[in-house]
């Protein structure tokens, strides 16, 4: 049932939370909210097998209470399996809060989402995502201990959203040397949706290898800001899913991949940084693999800003980051491997490989 069209009485015999496809056996959701401060925001923890749960804070304006709940879920998920299949030893989770970020966020309302965030103890270690920027994160820091990428000054790894998008750039040479027989990106059309912090870097990426760039944003003004900086063209199409382009990189929101679009696409890699991607992860990944399209795990591909911000708790400097970042590129080749052998969709496949090294660690911790 479409959350959108819920009324009321059909929510009361619902069961909002634990019912949702998207929950999976969460082991905890924190709702907060600051009369004083306006702040309304939603805690995810995941799963805690693997360690304390790390995930970025997203400030969105969501268009009602439940769309924030399914993303926070969703979100929370994906996080314990990114850093599964990323060998960290952290488990996941995530945060939401609702309100425009440029309009509605001030200090005092990031500072009484520290509070909340102190208050779990450690179980729950926040970062910047959607919305965020590292000097959010310094203010939070000013509450709690548990937060991770805050400026460099402060003795922190800084800005994730760089390696984010070197480790998303990896995982598209990955997958173009196993659809094209070459991970040379020069020459091919990518087309970039979202170019934010991450989406930005990536098109720089891209560029300088001699890729040929489309760029598509709702943000007029960074849209033409990037695409002179950068000489890439603006998609000014009626349909971007149709567009006639080698690889898709999807860097916005997520499920892209959706009923609507999932037939309408012409390239044949996806590899971008969006968190889910796949609207329903099952049925979608099945039509792309049908289709002959190579889709790229987001939660494998866009690891880079883990890492990063892992760095932090494991205590390993920027060459270590990057070492593991540049472990993107053999994750992603060795998944696809995984996937033929075994006749599943590469998605499945990464979901695979890291529930197994979840449920490893969970057979260790029963023994202490």
């Amino acid at each position: 049932m479409n959350a959108a069209f819920t009324t009321v009485k059909e929510l009361q015999k619902m069961d909002p939370v634990f019912g949702q496809l998207s929950f999976d056996d969460h082991e905890q959701i924190v709702f907060c909210n600051d009369k004083d401060t306006g702040l309304k925001a939603i805690i995810g923890i995941h799963n805690s097998v693997m360690g304390p749960a790390l995930g970025g804070t997203r400030m969105y304006n969501y268009a009602n209470e439940w769309e924030a709940l399914n993303d926070v879920l969703r979100l929370s998920r994906g996080m314990t399996f990114k850093a599964a299949i990323t060998g960290l030893n952290i488990g996941g989770g995530k945060a939401v809060i609702i309100g425009d970020a440029k309009t509605q966020k001030t200090p005092e309302l990031m500072r009484k989402f520290g509070e909340f965030v102190h208050s779990l103890s450690g179980r729950y270690i926040t970062a910047e995502d959607v919305g965020m920027e590292t000097k959010d994160m310094d203010t939070v820091r000013d509450v709690t201990p548990y937060v991770t990428g805050i400026s460099e000054s402060r003795g922190g790894s800084g800005n994730p959203s760089p390696v984010t998008a070197y480790g998303v750039y990896l995982g598209m040479k990955a997958a173009a040397k196993q659809q094209f027989g070459s991970d040379v990106l020069s020459g091919k059309k990518v087309l970039v949706q979202g170019i934010g912090h991450v989406g930005e870097t990536l098109v720089d990426y891209l560029t300088k290898e001699g890729a040929i760039v489309t760029i598509a944003d709702i943000n007029e003004e960074k849209l033409n800001e990037v695409g002179a900086k950068y000489h890439a063209a603006i998609f000014r199409g009626d349909d971007l899913y149709s567009a006639d382009v080698d690889i898709y990189a999807p860097c916005a929101m997520g499920a892209t991949l959706n009923d609507n679009t999932v037939y309408k696409i012409k390239a044949k890699v996806i590899a971008g940084a969006a968190n889910n991607q796949l609207a329903d992860e099952n049925v979608h990944g099945a039509i792309l693999q049908e289709r002959g399209i190579l889709y790229a795990p987001d939660f494998l591909i866009n690891a880079g800003g883990i890492i990063n911000v892992y760095a932090e708790l494991a205590h390993y400097d920027k060459a270590e980051i990057m070492r593991k970042t540049e472990n993107i590129y053999n994750t992603t080749l060795e998944i696809f491997d995984f996937a033929l052998a075994n006749n599943m969709t590469t998605h499945h496949a990464a979901l695979t490989i890291a529930q197994n090294r979840i449920y490893q660690r969970k057979i260790e911790n029963n023994k202490k």
